[in-house]
């Protein structure tokens, strides 16, 4: 991995599942509605002053949506935010940079 560079995309874990969790209310605000399916699928980190993850989202049927988390640093004692998403992806769009 290059400093400041994502990582390679891996099997979504339950770490990934409770961060896509905690920033889907945010998610739901800015959409306007809310997801009854609302599952992790794979993810990708970069490390820069904390940790943005990039996360593929199971939203229903054959949607998908890739979300930006960023994670900042322990001592800063923040709360996980939704830095951006992108909407209209399917199963196979490779998860990158936004």
């Amino acid at each position: 991995m290059l400093c400041g560079g994502a990582s390679r995309a891996r099997p979504a874990t339950g770490e990934t599942q409770q961060i896509a969790d905690e920033v889907k209310p945010q998610l739901e605000e800015k959409e306007g509605k809310t997801f009854d399916v609302f599952t992790a699928v794979e993810f990708k980190t970069q490390v820069v002053a904390g940790t943005n993850y990039f996360i593929k989202v199971h939203v229903g049927n054959d949607e998908f949506m890739h979300l930006r988390v960023f994670k900042s640093l322990p001592h800063e004692d923040k709360p996980l935010s939704l830095h951006g998403y992108q909407s209209s992806k399917t199963k196979h769009d490779e998860l990158t940079y936004f």
